[in-house]
């Protein structure tokens, strides 16, 4: 009965993911993470933790994208 419900909750647009990332943090950098999550009060720290390096690579990915004419010459 449990699963069923379950299986129900999950969104069904949702891309099943099966890459695994490990990154290893020191206690004090942990607790860091953890009074952030129990501040904002963020439940799903796997989806906080993606969403949260898929944004700052998105945004470096836009301010690095490649363009026809440098900044300098732009500014003209």
């Amino acid at each position: 009965m449990k699963n069923k419900q379950k299986a129900a909750e999950k969104p069904q647009n949702e891309v099943p993911r099966h890459s695994r990332v490990v990154c290893l943090v020191s206690e004090e950098e942990m607790a860091i993470i953890d009074g952030y999550l129990r501040k904002y009060k963020i439940t799903n720290k796997s989806r906080w933790m993606r969403e949260t390096l898929l944004a700052f690579i998105h945004q470096n990915l836009d301010k690095d994208y490649p363009t026809l004419f440098n900044e300098h010459d732009m500014r003209r």
